[in-house]
C-alpha cells in the first residue's frame, strides 16, 4: 500500500482504465486533481474555451473508437451545470463519457458556499450514475464501479463529484493490485436465435435494421457476414450508418421521415419482416407507426430491456448485446445452411432501386443549392473520411446525400442533437484519429453556437475541415414553420457594417473573419463550380498548418429538404431557386425527381 492523496489515486486509476484523454478547464475546486495530473503525467489534457464544449469533445472522442472513454473535467458549479447538455447527448446515444467535477468542501455543502451546487442530483436523470463522494476512502471504489457501469449493458455517462477536501485527503492505495471490473452484458441464447430464424424462414421480404448498438459492439463485420450468409438486405439507422458499407450490394439504404434515401423507404415498404438489431425505433426513423408497422412483423434485439416494447410491441423481442446476438444468429444460420429461403431475388429488387431512385444534386445555380455541396463532398473526401454532424437541414440533407463506408465514420448526435455539438465533437474525434481526415458538417447556426472552440484546435494543433453551409437561417425551424404559415424569428441575416462588398455581405456574421481571428484558416465559396476546389484547398491548408479549416459555402436563402410525417408521405420539393419572400414551394410527385437529375 502507498499513502497518497485521493486525487493521486484517481489519476492512477484513469491510466489503468485506459481513460487518458481529458478535456476541460481548471478551477479552484478542481485544482488538486490538476496537480495530480501534472505530477504523474500519462494523462493528456485539452483546455476548452467552454465546459459544454469540453463535454462534447469527450463525447466525440468516445465515439471515434471502441476502446475510448473521454473524460471531461471542471468545477461542480457553473462548469458542472455546463456539462449537463453533453451528458444528455452522450446518454441519449449510449456513449460512455466520464465527467469529474470539483466541489466545495464537505462541511459547507449545505451552506450555499460559492459555486457549490448539488451537481449529482442535477446530473442523475442524464447519467447511469452521478455521485458526490463524501469519504476519501471510497474514491477508488467509486471510480472502479463507474468504469464498470459505463461499459456494462447499454453504455452511458457517469459524473463523479469530488469535494475539495476529499480530493486532498490521504488514503492508502495500491495501483499494482487494482483491477478493472469486468462489464456485464446480456447475450442471446441459441433458442432465441433459432426462433428468429424460424420467423425469417416464414418471410418473403425480410429486412435488417442495423442500429448504433452494432457500432458500439464492434459487430459490423458480423452483421455483414450474417447478411451475406442469408442474403437479407440491411438498412442502417442514422446511428448505425457505416455498419454496412453504402456500396455493399446488400445495403438497402437508410429509412426515415427526415434522414433517409428514397430507395431505402421504398424497399422498407415492400418488406414483410423487419429485424431490428441494436436500434431504438426512433420517431425520425419510423414516422407514423400505422404506416411503419402495417403488413409486417418485427423482431427487436436490444441490449436494454426497457427498450423492448417501449415504442411498440414487437412480434418477438430479445435482450442482448448486438454482437452476442449476431454470434448466435451466425451459428444458427450456418447450421441451417441450405434450409433457409433464397432471398437473392428480393435482395436484387432492393439493389435495383438504388440505381434509379435518387434526388437531383448537380445544380449549377448561384446562390448555391445545398444538394450540390454534398455531391462535391462525396467526390472530394472519398471512402476514408469521418463525418461529424448534429442537427438541422445540413445534417438531414447530408444523411440523404452523403455516403459512409465504415463504422465510426459517421459520428452524429442522434437523439439529443444539441446545436453547437459539431465543432467540439469534431475536435474530440480528431484527437482520436490523428492523421485521418475528419470533416464536420454544420449549418451556420450550429456553427455559431460554440464557435469559440475553434481556438482550441488552433492552440492544440487539432486539424479538421469544417464545412459550414450558410443560408443565414434557422433552416429546419423555418421549414417546420411552414405549417403555421409563418417565417418568424428564424432569420440570421443582417447587413454587417464590416462587410467588404462580397455577395454574402447581407448574410450577417463573417465566419471567415471569425475563424481567422481564432487562429484557424478559412475559405468562402459562392460559385458551385468552385466547391470542389475549395474543399481541396481546405484539405491542403489543414495538412500544412495542422489547425481547423473552415469552408463556408454561401447557399440560397431558402431550400426545403425532402421530409414528411410517414414513410409513404415524404414531401419531395421542386428545384426552383427561391428567396425568403417567395410563396411556399410546390410539391413534386416522387417519380418526377429521378428523371430531373
Amino acid at each position: 500500500m502507498t499513502r497518497m492523496r485521493a486525487v493521486d489515486a484517481v489519476v492512477l486509476i484513469l491510466e489503468k482504465e485506459g481513460a487518458t484523454e481529458t478535456f476541460g478547464l481548471p478551477g479552484a475546486a478542481i485544482n488538486p486533481l490538476y496537480s495530480a495530473m501534472r505530477a504523474h503525467g500519462g494523462i493528456r489534457h485539452t483546455l476548452a474555451r467552454h465546459v459544454e464544449g469540453a463535454s462534447h469533445m469527450a463525447d466525440g472522442y468516445t465515439r471515434a473508437a471502441a476502446e475510448n472513454i473521454g473524460v471531461c473535467i471542471g468545477t461542480s458549479g457553473p462548469a458542472g451545470t455546463d456539462m449537463i447538455t453533453g451528458l444528455y447527448a452522450a446518454a441519449a446515444d449510449s456513449q460512455p463519457i466520464l465527467c469529474i467535477t470539483g466541489q466545495a468542501p464537505v462541511a459547507v455543502l449545505d451552506k450555499e458556499d460559492f459555486q457549490a451546487v448539488d451537481i449529482s442530483s442535477i446530473a442523475k436523470p442524464v447519467t447511469k450514475m452521478a455521485k458526490t463522494v463524501l469519504e476519501a476512502g471510497q474514491v477508488p471504489g467509486v471510480f472502479q464501479s463507474a468504469f464498470q457501469l459505463m461499459r456494462s449493458a447499454r453504455p452511458g455517462p457517469v459524473l463523479i463529484d469530488l469535494p475539495l477536501d476529499v480530493q486532498q485527503t490521504e488514503i492508502d492505495f495500491d495501483i499494482d493490485t487494482y483491477e478493472p471490473l469486468a462489464p456485464s452484458t446480456p447475450a442471446a441464447t441459441s433458442a432465441q436465435a433459432e426462433r428468429i430464424l424460424d420467423l425469417i424462414a416464414d418471410a418473403e421480404h425480410p429486412l435488417i435494421i442495423a442500429g448504433g448498438g452494432i457500432i458500439n459492439a464492434e459487430a459490423s463485420d458480423r452483421l455483414v457476414e450474417f447478411a451475406e450468409l442469408t442474403s437479407i438486405p440491411v438498412s442502417p439507422t442514422l446511428m448505425g450508418w457505416g455498419a454496412i458499407p453504402d456500396d455493399h450490394e446488400l445495403a438497402a439504404g437508410m429509412v426515415g421521415i427526415q434522414t433517409h434515401v428514397r430507395y431505402g423507404n421504398a424497399s422498407f415498404l415492400e418488406s414483410d419482416l423487419v429485424i431490428g438489431i441494436g436500434n431504438r425505433w426512433a420517431n425520425r426513423h419510423t414516422g407514423d407507426l400505422g404506416v411503419y408497422r402495417k403488413g409486417r412483423k418485427f423482431v427487436h434485439i436490444d441490449i436494454e430491456p426497457t427498450q423492448i416494447g417501449r415504442v411498440f410491441a414487437p412480434d418477438y423481442g430479445v435482450v442482448s448485446d448486438a454482437g452476442a446476438a449476431l454470434d448466435a444468429l451466425l451459428t444458427a444460420a450456418r447450421a441451417r445452411a441450405g434450409r433457409l429461403p433464397d432471398f437473392t431475388g428480393w435482395a436484387g429488387e432492393c439493389t435495383a432501386r438504388k440505381s434509379t431512385e435518387h434526388r437531383k444534386t448537380n445544380f449549377t445555380e448561384v446562390p448555391i443549392k445545398p444538394q450540390r455541396v454534398y455531391q462535391e463532398m462525396n467526390a472530394a473526401f472519398g471512402k476514408d473520411v469521418t463525418y461529424v454532424s448534429t442537427i438541422g437541414l445540413s445534417q438531414i440533407a447530408g444523411a440523404q446525400m452523403l455516403h459512409v463506408y465504415k463504422p465510426r465514420h459517421w459520428i452524429n448526435a442522434g437523439q439529443a442533437g444539441p446545436l453547437g455539438w459539431t465543432g467540439p465533437a469534431a475536435l474530440g474525434v480528431a484527437r482520436s484519429k490523428p492523421g485521418e481526415t475528419v470533416v464536420a458538417l454544420s449549418g451556420d447556426y450550429d456553427f455559431q453556437f460554440m464557435i469559440e472552440e475553434l481556438a482550441v484546435g488552433a492552440q492544440h494543433r487539432i486539424p479538421y475541415v469544417h464545412v459550414v453551409v450558410n443560408n443565414s437561417y434557422l433552416g429546419l425551424i423555418r421549414q417546420s414553420q411552414r405549417g403555421f404559415d409563418m417565417d418568424f424569428e428564424v432569420s440570421l441575416a443582417f447587413e454587417n457594417i464590416n462587410a467588404s462588398g462580397s455577395t454574402s455581405s447581407g448574410y450577417g456574421v463573417d465566419h471567415v473573419a471569425v475563424a481567422q481571428g481564432l487562429g484557424c484558416k478559412a475559405v468562402r465559396v459562392e460559385d458551385p463550380e468552385l466547391i470542389g476546389e475549395g474543399l481541396r484547398v481546405a484539405t491542403e491548408l489543414m495538412n500544412e498548418h495542422q489547425v481547423p479549416v473552415v469552408v463556408e459555402v454561401i447557399l440560397e436563402r431558402v431550400t426545403n429538404i425532402s421530409m414528411g410525417t410517414a414513410l409513404d408521405a415524404i414531401n419531395e420539393f421542386d428545384t426552383l431557386a427561391q428567396t425568403p419572400a417567395d410563396a411556399p414551394t410546390a410539391l413534386t410527385p416522387m417519380g418526377e425527381l429521378a428523371a430531373a437529375k
